[in-house]
């Protein structure tokens, strides 16, 4: 057979051509196929906590995610300028690009106006809190028809209105109705951060009992980075009263 008759057929030519041209479409939309892929993979929010902006900012980078200082609060005994919470907390996922809003720790105390919080779920009420720069305390229960929905909130031991001024940061306190609806599961908080740990715990609408930290953690910058390594009750998937409270024992990891 005369091969350089038969590729010079128009035919041929023409079958050839429309195979390669084939192969092109399918190898771009590969491409750009596995481009979309990695353009909305879900990241895992990594914990700023007690880190300079600088190397927040270096870390977001590196991940794919944005960060953004939305706000500040004075916490006296953490480091000036270090990050003190963020929204997205960490461990959730996001789609990469996500911005990720920080408060940091500021130099000087300011003042905040205290919410409304009286009416609302739990859950809206500590995030009110966080948005204000305030800190959810302790849930102390009390029979009512609705669960979980505050019905007065205190601090330093005291009631205290919408509107009155106090230090940012300051941490409030919460009276919350419990009905017949009283029970929930214990978080495993095991390998979480301290706040990452506290915050998991009031989220399941239980108290911190008791925080236990190694004696490798010397001061609150410490603390913040401590991780919990053991509490009781340990997480199972009995349910216990809602209020009960959890104790945490905490440590520098490698130390």
């Amino acid at each position: 057979m005369d091969t350089k008759g038969f590729f010079s057929n128009w035919i041929v030519k023409n079958l050839l051509l429309a195979a390669a041209s084939i192969l092109v479409l399918v190898l771009g939309a590969s491409i750009l196929l596995n481009i979309g892929t990695r353009h909305g993979k879900e990241i895992t929010v990594p914990d700023f906590t007690n880190r300079s902006v600088e190397d927040v900012l270096m870390e977001a980078a590196a991940v794919g995610v944005r960060v953004e200082v939305t706000d500040s609060v004075y916490v006296r005994k953490m480091g000036r300028g270090l990050v003190f919470s963020q929204v997205p907390k960490a461990g959730g996922k996001v789609k990469e690009g996500r911005r990720i809003m920080l408060t940091i720790n500021s130099k000087t105390p300011k003042k905040v106006s205290m919410p409304d919080l009286v009416g609302l779920s739990m859950r809206q009420a500590k995030a009110e809190l966080v948005s204000r720069g305030l800190t959810l305390g302790k849930l102390r229960y009390t029979p009512d028809i609705a669960t979980n929905y505050v019905l007065k909130q205190q601090y330093r031991g005291r009631d205290i209105g919408k509107g009155v001024m106090i230090n940012s940061g300051s941490v409030i306190d919460l009276v919350v109705g419990l009905s017949d609806d009283d029970e929930t599961m214990v978080p495993d908080v095991k390998g979480m951060r301290y706040l990452r740990a506290v915050d998991a715990v009031l989220d399941n609408s239980l108290n911190i009992s008791g925080l236990k930290f190694d004696k490798n953690v010397k001061n609150y910058s410490d603390s913040l980075d401590a991780v919990v390594y053991r509490q009781t009750p340990e997480p199972s998937e009995y349910s216990v009263t809602k209020g009960s409270g959890v104790t945490l024992y905490l440590k520098l990891e490698g130390k």
